[in-house]
């Protein structure tokens, strides 16, 4: 009998790699995204490597934030989402994205996978590309 894989799902990742500022940027990124990870945002083809440097920039700038789940599906590898993110900057500003996500699992349950479009809801102009910023 074999076990069943448990998955991440967004909002622990998102909670993991931004808001647990005690957590190691690396083991964030492990928990989560399988070695050959990669993601596409608004158009942009990004690998783990690349990925990871984004992490680390928005851990340079954000203090604090949530994350809102409003539907998600997970089917066999597939999964799928709409969730809005609100974070609080250290300069104390606040930007609101909804995300539009669909990924892939790894058969360890780790993300393998993610293509997103995100949608600035509330911040400055300068804050549309939060979702690659590096």
């Amino acid at each position: 009998m074999t076990a069943a894989v448990t998955h991440t799902d967004i909002t622990t990742a998102l909670t993991d790699l931004l808001f647990t500022p005690g957590l190691e940027l690396a083991e964030a990124i492990d928990r989560h995204f399988a070695p050959d990870y990669r993601q596409r945002t608004d158009g942009r083809w990004d690998d783990r490597a690349a990925f990871a440097e984004h992490i680390a920039h928005l851990r340079a700038v954000v203090a604090g934030g949530s994350v809102e789940v409003f539907e998600e599906l997970s089917a066999g590898n597939l999964y799928a989402d709409r969730h809005v993110v609100e974070v609080v900057k250290k300069d104390g500003s606040t930007v609101r994205m909804e995300v539009y996500l669909f990924a892939e699992f790894a058969p360890d349950g780790r993300f393998r996978r993610i293509e997103e479009t995100t949608l600035l809801l509330a911040g400055a102009e300068s804050d549309r590309d939060m979702g690659s910023a590096r």
